[in-house]
């Protein structure tokens, strides 16, 4: 006999996770800017100091954003907080449509970074009014799976912008921008006729001091330099991994494109294979594979001047980094769920590392070539080595 309320449940909670994975999926728009910070680099004659200071600026903004976000949504919900989120992502793509001026793509990335960071932020709690439990981390891993199918997909996009005989609407690689856009309004559609239901929190609403004060809770500090050490080496290879082929093997920056593209496609398949793994497997372990590629990637850059060898090292970054997100989230929220909205505004905070890193990286770069790089991502990876000892299960 068929349990149908159980039936209708389940096609209920799949019509729910429909526009939150497209939401996910727009998320990914802000690893755009990897890419994106190349391109605008050849065409403006940057400095790697320079250049890096794009995706610098966009992830700047979670640090003055996430925590005021995590009080937002106490106050007005997390499905309108995700809502108001995609408009300020629209308004930034639209700015390189207009205008590939230097201010402007220091607009453009600036409302990026800040429709990012209230998205972040907001998007992960939604998510846990759908699903929870042991589950919750495997559904934080599939939305990031479906996020870095946006992520690797737009140095293709401008790839083909850059490349095409007649680019699209002239724009060249700047094409990836109104995609995107359009991609955007369809999730705010969708999203925006969704009913979720979402749990309020039990007690007052916590205070800036109060909010700040969990980070004086040892596993929740541990938690966000977690954090800000995964986003650091994420921005950091995605930037950093054409540099090294162009450093050391001379190549062109459209053929040197492939390796953000190669770093995506296995963080991809990584999310889609974590979804699955830590649905069988503690946590701690596959943390603990996860850092092990990370390390043996981070060393093998150190020494490897071949293609085939910096491809495989870049691939296994991809892959170790693919989950170390979500499951350093899920531990978090999972440690005080009484207060996960405060919770997810200070772990989206530490994305803040996507500011730290790469001004880091580029002064190294620029100093002993793009070794200098690999050594910060490398202190960011015996970090998470450490921080695995504390997973508690």
């Amino acid at each position: 006999m068929v349990n149908t309320s159980s039936s209708q449940e389940q096609t209920g909670n799949m019509s729910r996770l429909l526009p939150i994975m497209l939401c996910f999926f727009a998320m990914g728009f802000v690893d755009l800017v990897g890419i994106a910070s190349n391109y605008v680099k050849a065409d403006l004659s940057l400095t790697d100091s320079q250049a890096n200071l794009f995706p610098s600026l966009v992830f700047f903004w979670f640090l003055i954003f996430s925590v005021p976000t995590g009080m937002l949504m106490n106050r007005i919900g997390q499905k309108k907080t995700v809502l108001l989120s995609l408009v300020v992502t629209v308004l930034s793509l639209c700015i390189p449509i207009f205008s590939d001026a230097y201010t402007a793509m220091l607009l453009s990335f600036s409302l990026l970074g800040i429709g990012n960071a209230l998205m972040q932020t907001s998007l992960n709690p939604l998510l846990s009014n759908i699903v929870s439990g042991k589950r919750l981390a495997s559904s934080l891993t599939f939305g990031q799976f479906v996020k870095a199918i946006a992520s690797f997909l737009a140095p293709y996009i401008a790839m083909w912008g850059a490349t095409a005989a007649m680019p699209s609407w002239g724009l060249g690689w700047r094409v990836l921008f109104p995609v995107y856009m359009i991609i955007a309004v369809i999730a705010i559609l969708l999203l925006g006729n969704t009913h979720i239901h979402e749990e309020k929190e039990k007690g007052k609403p916590s205070t800036f001091g109060e909010c700040f004060a969990l980070l004086g809770k040892p596993f929740i500090f541990l938690c966000f330099i977690g954090i800000m050490c995964h986003v650091g080496i994420d921005v950091g290879t995605n930037t950093t991994a054409p540099k090294i082929l162009i450093e050391r093997l001379n190549m062109s920056l459209e053929d040197a494109g492939f390796a953000t593209s190669l770093y995506f496609i296995f963080r991809t398949a990584g999310c889609l294979l974590g979804s699955f793994i830590l649905s069988h497997m503690p946590a701690k372990r596959f943390f603990a594979i996860s850092v092990a590629c990370m390390l043996v990637a981070m060393i093998g850059l150190f020494f490897f001047h071949g293609q085939p060898a910096i491809y495989a090292c870049i691939a296994l970054i991809g892959f170790g980094n693919s989950n170390v997100f979500s499951i350093i989230f899920s531990q978090a929220l999972q440690h005080m769920p009484e207060k996960k909205n405060e919770i997810s505004g200070l772990m989206i905070m530490g994305l803040f590392g996507g500011t730290i890193f790469p001004i880091a990286m580029g002064m190294a770069s620029d100093a002993i070539g793009q070794s200098g790089a690999v050594a910060v991502m490398t202190v960011g990876v015996i970090y998470l080595f450490y921080y695995m000892f504390k997973i508690k299960y």
